[in-house]
């Protein structure tokens, strides 16, 4: 039975959190949960950078199969969704770099993968993760167990990939993103 890994990401200008899950068969086991914190840099271009780079150095250090990222919600302020979007952007350029498969996963289908309950807490979906996997603490920021909560959505969820967006490289990105390209 074939071993899988996947890196789930919660993009974010502030903090970016990920998680980590090794899958055998049909049972998922818990391997690392962090964020990185760019709460110390103002600039934003370095932030990007940075995730740029961690997300490679993630990539490089636990080899995945695939990525689920978390997909940024429509919030009102459009200036946060822009820093939200580049944030996604750049840990996807970095996967796609990698030739790593991404699929994208709506917050509210995260939460309802975890808990049933796709208006839940992120207290709720950290709490049902340490539940599931036997976590012996939360971290103090819950955007890691939002991303380690994308990892485990993409679990429950890759067999039936149907309405999430899924990218195995650039060139499938490109077919599927014709909207978005100047011709």
């Amino acid at each position: 039975m074939k071993e899988q890994i996947i890196l789930g990401i919660d993009p974010g200008t502030t903090i970016m959190g990920f998680g980590v899950i090794r899958v055998k068969g049909k049972t998922m086991e818990f391997v690392q949960l962090n964020e990185l914190n760019l709460t110390k840099y103002s600039d934003h271009y370095l932030k990007l950078k940075l995730i740029f780079e961690r997300t490679i150095e993630l990539i490089d250090t636990f080899n995945p199969d695939s990525i689920a990222i978390e997909a940024p919600f429509f919030g009102k302020n459009v200036q946060s969704m822009l820093k939200l979007g580049r944030a996604q952007g750049v840990a996807m350029a970095a996967g796609l770099s990698r030739e790593v498969p991404i699929t994208e996963y709506l917050p509210k289908k995260i939460k309802m993968a975890i808990t049933g309950n796709g208006n839940a807490s992120k207290e709720q979906v950290a709490k049902m993760l340490q539940s599931m996997l036997g976590l012996k603490s939360l971290p103090k920021n819950l955007d890691a167990t939002d991303g380690l909560a994308a990892a485990v959505c993409h679990f429950y969820n890759q067999d039936k990939l149907g309405g999430d967006k899924s990218y195995s490289g650039w060139s499938s990105f490109v077919k599927q993103n014709q909207d978005k390209l100047t011709k």
